[in-house]
This record gives C-alpha cells, sequence and structure tokens, in this order.
C-alpha cells in the first residue's frame, strides 16, 4: 500500500468521523453552547423531498440545511475519489460510497433516535460526494495531498473543539429562540 493511499485511507476514517459526530452524537458532547445536547436525542423522518424548501418561513433555514449537508459531504467525495480513481467508474464508485454513508448515518439516526431523518440529508450528502470526486479529477493527482491534509486539519481542529467543549462558551450569553 502506497504512502498516499494509507494517508487518504486515515484521513478519510478521520473526517467521517467527524461526519458521524455532526450528524448522529450531538447528544454526547459539546462545542461552547452551539447546541444542548439535552435536545439532540430525538427520531423524526421526513420522506418528502425538498419540503424544508418548499415550506420554509425563512431563506435562511433552507441555505443553511441544505448547504452545510452539501458541503459537508465535499471532502468525503474528494478523499473517497482518491481513493477510487483507479476502479473501473471513479464518479460512481465515489457517488455510490458518499450515499451509502449517508443512508448509513440517516438510518442510525431513525434507529438510535440520534437525530432527524431526512431525505434531502441523503439527497445532499450524495450530491456533495459527487461533487467532491468532480473537484478531485479536475484539480488531478498534484492537489491529492491537499486534499488529504485538509481533511486531517479539519479533523485535527474537530477534535481540538470537542477537547475544549463547553469552555469554549459564555453561558450567559447564550440567546434562547
Amino acid at each position: 500500500m502506497t504512502k498516499q493511499r494509507t494517508a487518504t485511507i486515515g484521513a478519510l476514517v478521520g473526517y467521517s468521523g467527524v461526519v458521524i459526530a455532526l450528524t448522529m452524537l450531538k447528544a454526547f458532547y459539546r462545542i461552547g453552547y452551539l447546541w444542548d445536547p439535552a435536545n439532540q436525542m430525538r427520531r423524526g423522518l421526513s420522506l418528502a423531498p425538498f419540503d424544508d424548501l418548499i415550506n420554509a418561513s425563512s431563506w435562511f433555514g433552507p441555505v443553511f440545511e441544505y448547504g452545510g449537508n452539501f458541503a459537508f459531504f465535499v471532502p468525503v467525495g474528494m478523499l473517497a475519489y482518491i481513493l477510487f480513481q483507479s476502479t473501473p467508474r471513479p464518479l460512481l464508485a465515489t457517488t455510490l460510497f458518499g450515499a451509502g454513508l449517508s443512508l448509513a448515518i440517516e438510518t442510525s439516526q431513525y434507529i438510535f433516535a440520534l437525530g432527524y431523518s431526512d431525505i434531502d440529508d441523503l439527497l445532499m450528502n450524495t450530491l456533495g460526494a459527487f461533487v467532491g470526486a468532480v473537484l478531485a479529477r479536475l484539480f488531478g493527482p498534484k492537489f491529492h495531498w491537499l486534499w488529504i491534509g485538509l481533511a486531517s486539519l479539519a479533523t485535527i481542529i474537530f477534535v481540538g473543539l470537542v477537547t475544549g467543549g463547553e469552555s469554549l462558551g459564555d453561558p450567559s450569553k447564550v440567546k434562547q429562540v
């Protein structure tokens, strides 16, 4: 196994851990006061595509939800593409990997009551993985180490934020909405 392949697997495992922690495990830790862990253990299901977009009361919610889910999986797509680039259909393999990871997360959220399972999340995550693969392909192999490094850095920063926990926020400045 090459150094790059080993590093890519490590970066993908680490970044996937970040994705899982931020989608399913927020009931068990906190970063500052961004969310209340007590509110995270719930079960919900939405199988109506783009329902949040159609019924939104403001523009911010859909932009944050759809854009966030899309952007969240772009690094997954980049890293998976680096691993699958030598397969016969690397874009398809990467897109299916992203869809599979997202489906596993959405299903687990529902089964274990650890979040709101939404078809839109699955769609946007899959699209993000596909776009990540396209970007990795367009930029080519000379940028692969950059993608690996950035995903690894994001993972390290996340671990630091989780380690900082509540000390990163001031509870007196939390506004209830």
